[in-house]
């Protein structure tokens, strides 16, 4: 299907990766609002499209020499990590339920968090590399987070809640995957927020059509703050899924302790990252997108009972090499509330061991877009490497 179609009324180029007439009206407005700051040099919308606190989810946004602070949201480093093993669907225990909840004992979930920081060198699997020098940039953070050391150190291998996930997958030749998302949890958000509200004062923001476009200017000691504390919280995210998926591999090893596990895949989809187009440096926000570079492996999930996707970027540079960062959401979690029932969210989930009760019926699989329809949309931007459903969901 592939191709885009470009967004009319924007003064920087908004290429759209959907059928701009099916972009919710805020959704739009929020593209128009981006299209026509004066930083910017482009944007690319993906087929996950849908409004987003900030900025638009699935959307990618190319500065030149700025950045927006809310377009890249409070969690700061959001992203996928997948294992393939060895383990094929007969290697599973009968009682998936037992893997889940040995799984929910070794992670904790939603606002969990361990009893105390996990010492990296005990945890059998995880890369070493360079965890004294990432964790002791903590002391260089803005200065009023500082109470917040034990909490983040506690949280990092935890999952969170909302859409954050930890599955274990059959791919279509019943080879078992592991996969899970995750972001920079409360650290993440407390260094956003507080580089927001710095963003929302400074003189040349007060004249934007939206107060969450806010930005921030290189040259300036503001900016200076923000990036320091972007790729810190950027790395913490990117640890804490490490961790856990090192955490994970444990559990399953319980159970099967024969298998071997591949290297891990690693993307994030809530960040920002410095690259080139066109000769023209710039400074690329993904909100709720992956990046998908020539040959660049990426995790494209859908919901709680639809399947995910493994994809291998074809570094298509209208689009920003970038690809969606999954189904994205087609109703509000308020309204999936009110549009399904729990008996929905057990029709919906079956087969799967996960939770089946009201705390996540925002989650069902009716509340997100049609997985199969946004893989199909984005054939110039990534071509499929395996497709996986899930066994086992845990959710926060």
């Amino acid at each position: 299907m592939g191709g885009y179609e470009l967004l009319a009324g924007t003064k920087a180029p908004v290429r759209v990766w959907t059928d701009p007439w099916a972009i919710e009206a805020d959704a739009a407005r929020q593209l128009r609002n981006i299209g026509a700051l004066p930083w910017v040099e482009g944007v690319a919308v993906m087929p996950d499209v849908h409004y987003g606190m900030g900025a638009t989810v699935g959307s990618v946004i190319a500065m030149r020499q700025a950045l927006a602070p809310s377009a890249v949201g409070v969690d700061i480093g959001c992203g996928m990590s997948a294992v393939r093993t060895s383990l094929r669907a007969e290697d599973l225990p009968d009682d998936l339920g037992k893997l889940r909840r040995a799984v929910e004992d070794a992670i904790p979930v939603g606002f969990g968090m361990h009893d105390e920081a996990v010492n990296p060198k005990r945890v059998p699997g995880l890369d070493q590399r360079g965890w004294k020098t990432f964790w002791d940039g903590f002391d260089n953070l803005t200065a009023n987070v500082g109470q917040l050391s034990n909490r983040a150190s506690r949280q990092l291998g935890t999952l969170g809640g909302g859409n954050h996930f930890i599955e274990v997958c059959l791919d279509t030749h019943s080879q078992v995957w592991l996969m899970l998302h995750s972001g920079s949890r409360n650290i993440g958000k407390e260094l956003a927020e507080r580089h927001i509200g710095v963003a929302r004062r400074l003189p040349h923001n007060t004249d934007l059509p939206d107060r969450d476009l806010a930005v921030f200017l290189s040259g300036t000691p503001e900016m200076d703050a923000y990036r320091r504390d972007l790729w810190w919280a950027q790395e913490y995210a990117r640890r804490n899924r490490s961790l856990m998926m090192a955490l994970l591999c444990g559990v399953v090893r319980q159970f099967a302790p024969q298998v071997v596990f591949e290297e891990p895949i690693s993307c994030h989809h809530n960040y920002v990252a410095e690259e080139t187009y066109g000769g023209v440096d710039l400074l690329v926000t993904r909100k709720g997108a992956i990046r998908a570079g020539l040959g660049d492996l990426g995790i494209i999930p859908g919901s709680m009972g639809t399947g995910s996707y493994i994809v291998r970027g074809l570094g298509n540079e209208d689009a920003y090499n970038s690809a969606s960062h999954g189904a994205g959401r087609k109703m509000s979690r308020t309204k999936a509330k009110k549009t399904f029932s729990v008996a929905d969210l057990r029709e919906q989930t079956a087969g799967v061991e996960c939770r089946k009760d009201g705390g996540v019926v925002d989650e069902i699989p009716g509340a997100y877009k049609d997985i199969e329809d946004v893989i199909k949309r984005q054939d110039d931007l990534v071509e499929i490497v395996a497709h996986l459903k899930q066994v086992v969901c845990v959710k926060g």
